[in-house]
C-alpha cells in the first residue's frame, strides 16, 4: 500500500499475544486513517454499557496515511477509548513525534484489548514488537519513564505513557507523549486499568507514495506558506496559544465573568510569560514551532524546564481558579505533566469545587481541612498532588466535574457547567453553544467552533471566501458553517494533520490557501496513496466518520436532551433563560435536519446510515435500542481505586 503501511498492530494484554494484521484497503479508503480508524473500531469492539474502566474497554492509537511524510504537520496521533470521565467518545489528538514514528516502523493503528496480569510496556522497532515488563516503571512519573526508555534504547525513540495518575485510575488522566503532549478525554486512566505503562517506538522504514514527485511538489509549497504567512510565521511562532489570552476572554473564577484583553492580569499577557521562555519547540516535521520551553526561576521548583505551557493551562488552572501568579501557573503545568492530567478538566474540576466552597454547598470538612480559597497557592498545588495520588479531597477531584457533583450532591448539579460530562463554561445560545453542545466527544473548541468563522485566521478567512475557496455560507449559515467545519476537523484528524495552535483552517486543511476546501487535500491524498479522491468524496469519508461516533453514544444513552448547552443557576428559572432554550433548541432541529438525524431522538435515520454505507450501523441500533439513558460514567465506590504512590 501507498501511504498507508499496511498493518494494524493488535496487543491482547490478557493473553501476552501479538498480532499484526492486514490493513483492509476498504477501510483505509472509506475510513482514511487516525480517528476514522479509532471511531470505527470502537463501535464494532466495544459492547454498549462496559464500564470502561474493565478489560473490556479498548484503546486505539493511530497516525494518518500523511503521518510520517515530509508534509509539515503531520505527526499528530488519534488516543481513542470509551472514556472513564464521560462514559462516551474519548478521543485525543497529541502531536510530538510517535505518529511520524509509529508510521515508519510500519504501522497504521494499535489496537490494545485485555488487561496484564502485571505492569507491561511495548517496545516497538520496526518489525520487531515486544511486551516487556514495567515493574520498574509502575510508579514513576512521565518524566521519569520517558527518560528511562531513552536511556535503555537511545534519544531517537518516542515514548507515550502515564503517570501515576493514570495509575491511579484518575478519570481524566492523559496519555502523555515524549513527556510534555498530552492527548486528553480520560484515556491515560484506561491504560492504568489495563497494567500498561508505556509504548516505546524506534522507526527506520520508510512510507512509501505513489507519486513521490507531485507529493513533494505539494509539500512544497504547503511548507513554504508558512514561512510567509503572517499570522503562523510572526505570530504563532513567537507567541504561540499565549495569543489567547487577549483575545479568547478566559473565565475568571470558575466563570464568575469572562476576562476581556483589558482585564488580563499584566503578568499573565503574551509579552509577559517571555521573561522564562529559554526556547521554541514543536512537533516532528513543523515549519511553525508554536510551543514554548520555560524555566522556573525561583521557588520550590527553581531551575527546572517545562515544555509546551498553553493557554488551557494560564485559562482553567490559573484564572478561572482565581490564581493569577505565572511561578505556580507553571509549576501546576509541569505536575500535570509529570503525573499525566489533563489541565482543562483538572482545572475546572478544582474551579468547580472552589466555587462550591465559597457558595458554602461544601465546607473544610469536606475537603479534610483543605482551603478552597480562591487565591490560595499552596492548598491548590497540594490538590494536584491530592487529586493523582487520589489521596485526601483530591480523591473527589479526581472523578471529574460532573461525577463529583453526582457524588456531593445538594443543589451542585446546578453549578456543574458541561456537554456531555466534559466541563465548559455557560454561554448563550448560538453558534458557539451549538457546536460544543452536538460534538461527539463533548464539550469541545476542536471539533467546529472557531472552524465556522474564521475566528483564528482574521486575515486569511475573508480572502477564503473571497476568492471562493471556502463556501459563503460558512460564515452566513450558522448550522452549514459548523457542518462544514466538522467536516474539515474530522478529516484533519483522520490525515495526522495538526490544526495548528490556534485552530487556523490553513493548518489543518493542507493547500487550503490555493485550492477550493478539500480540493488540495485531496491532491495531496492522491499523490500518497494512489487512490483518486475528491473533495465529494472526502467530505462522505467525513460524514460518515462522525456519524459512527455518534452512534456509539446513542448506544451510551446519548439523545437530544444531551445536545444541551450551560446555563447559570439564575437563568433556567426565568423567561430569559427559556427565551435562550427555545433558540437553541431551533438551531438543533436544523442541525438534525442536515446531519439526517431523527428530529426527536437526535438518532441518525437509517436513510441517512445506508447513505454513508454504515447499513449494519442502522441494524444495529434498530435492532438493540433504544438504550438506558446517559448519567456519566458508572460510579466506584472511592475506597476502591489504586491510590498513593510518590510525590512528583
Amino acid at each position: 500500500m501507498y501511504g498507508w503501511r499496511g498493518t494494524i498492530l493488535r496487543v491482547d494484554l490478557s493473553n501476552e499475544e501479538i498480532i499484526k494484521q492486514p490493513l483492509n484497503e476498504s477501510v483505509a479508503r472509506d475510513f482514511i486513517g487516525g480517528r476514522g480508524f479509532n471511531s470505527k473500531t470502537l463501535f464494532e469492539e466495544v459492547k454498549p454499557g462496559i464500564d470502561p474502566l474493565s478489560l473490556d474497554n479498548v484503546l486505539c492509537l493511530a497516525p494518518g496515511p500523511l503521518s510520517g511524510t515530509t508534509l509539515g504537520m503531520t505527526s499528530r496521533l488519534e488516543v481513542s477509548t470509551l472514556s472513564p470521565y464521560t462514559g462516551i467518545l474519548g478521543d485525543g489528538n497529541v502531536g510530538s513525534s510517535f505518529a511520524a514514528f509509529l508510521k515508519r516502523a510500519g504501522y497504521d493503528q494499535i489496537i490494545i484489548t485485555g488487561k496484564a496480569n502485571s505492569p507491561k510496556y511495548l517496545w516497538i522497532e520496526d518489525e520487531n514488537v515486544e511486551l516487556l515488563d514495567a515493574s520498574n516503571l509502575w510508579g514513576k512519573t512521565t518524566w521519569e519513564t520517558t527518560d528511562i526508555l531513552k536511556k535503555r534504547y537511545g534519544e531517537d525513540i518516542s515514548v507515550a505513557c502515564i503517570g501515576q495518575a493514570g495509575e491511579n485510575l484518575v478519570r481524566f488522566a492523559s496519555t502523555i507523549v515524549d513527556e510534555h503532549s498530552s492527548a486528553a478525554r480520560g484515556s491515560g486512566a484506561v491504560w492504568g486499568s489495563k497494567n500498561i505503562k508505556a509504548i516505546a517506538v524506534r522507526g527506520t522504514g520508510n512510507v512509501e507514495l505513489a507519486d513521490p514527485k507531485e507529493f513533494k511538489k505539494l509539500a512544497k509549497e504547503d511548507w513554504e506558506f508558512f514561512l510567509k504567512d503572517h499570522l503562523q510565521h510572526k505570530v504563532i511562532a513567537k507567541y504561540g496559544t499565549h495569543i489567547g489570552m487577549m483575545s479568547w476572554w478566559p473565565g475568571y473564577k470558575y466563570f464568575e465573568k469572562y476576562l476581556a484583553a483589558d482585564e488580563i492580569p499584566e503578568d499573565l499577557t503574551p509579552e509577559a510569560w517571555k521573561k522564562y521562555e529559554i526556547g521554541r519547540s514543536g512537533c516532528h516535521n513543523c515549519p511553525v514551532k508554536c510551543k514554548n520551553v520555560f524555566k522556573i526561576p525561583k521557588g520550590k521548583y527553581a531551575g527546572e524546564v517545562g515544555g509546551a505551557l498553553e493557554y488551557e493551562c494560564i485559562a482553567c488552572m490559573g484564572v478561572n481558579c482565581g490564581i493569577e501568579d505565572p511561578i505556580t501557573i507553571m509549576e501546576m503545568e509541569n505536575l500535570s505533566d509529570k503525573y499525566g492530567m489533563c489541565v482543562i478538566p483538572l482545572g475546572n474540576a478544582i474551579a468547580f469545587a472552589k466555587e462550591l466552597y465559597n457558595q458554602g454547598i461544601i465546607t473544610k470538612e469536606d475537603t479534610g481541612g483543605l482551603s478552597l480559597d480562591w487565591e490560595d497557592i499552596d492548598s491548590q498545588i497540594e490538590l494536584i498532588h491530592q487529586t493523582a495520588l487520589r489521596e485526601g479531597f483530591g480523591n473527589l477531584i479526581a472523578e471529574g466535574m460532573y461525577s463529583l457533583a453526582k457524588i456531593i450532591g445538594k443543589n451542585a448539579m446546578d453549578y456543574c457547567y458541561h456537554v456531555k460530562g466534559f466541563s465548559r463554561g455557560p454561554h448563550p445560545p448560538g453558534l458557539f453553544a451549538l457546536s460544543h453542545a452536538v460534538s461527539t466527544r463533548g464539550a469541545d473548541h476542536l471539533r467546529g467552533r472557531s472552524w465556522a468563522y474564521g475566528e483564528n485566521d482574521p486575515e486569511v478567512f475573508p480572502i477564503l471566501i473571497k476568492t471562493g475557496v471556502l463556501p459563503a455560507q460558512i460564515s452566513t449559515d450558522p448550522v452549514e458553517g459548523i457542518t462544514i467545519s466538522e467536516r474539515a476537523t474530522t478529516l484533519t484528524d483522520s490525515i495526522g494533520r495538526c490544526k495548528g495552535a490556534v485552530n487556523s483552517w490553513v493548518c489543518a486543511v493542507p493547500l487550503v490557501w490555493k485550492y477550493p476546501l478539500f480540493d488540495g487535500l485531496a491532491r495531496i491524498l492522491n499523490a500518497a496513496t494512489g487512490y483518486e479522491f475528491d473533495e465529494a468524496m472526502l467530505e462522505k469519508v467525513a460524514d460518515r466518520i462522525y456519524a459512527i461516533e455518534r452512534a456509539l453514544n446513542i448506544r451510551q444513552g446519548m439523545s437530544r436532551k444531551d445536545d444541551r448547552f450551560p446555563q447559570k443557576p439564575e437563568l433556567k428559572v426565568t423567561p430569559n433563560g427559556e427565551k435562550e432554550l427555545k433558540e437553541h433548541e431551533k438551531m438543533l432541529t436544523e442541525y438534525y435536519k442536515v446531519h439526517g438525524y431523527d428530529l426527536e431522538t437526535g438518532i441518525p435515520t437509517r436513510e441517512r446510515l445506508e447513505q454513508l454505507d454504515l447499513k449494519y450501523i442502522a441494524d444495529e441500533l434498530e435492532t438493540n435500542g433504544p438504550y438506558p439513558d446517559w448519567d456519566g460514567p458508572p460510579l466506584w465506590s472511592l475506597d476502591k481505586y489504586p491510590h498513593g504512590g510518590k510525590r512528583a
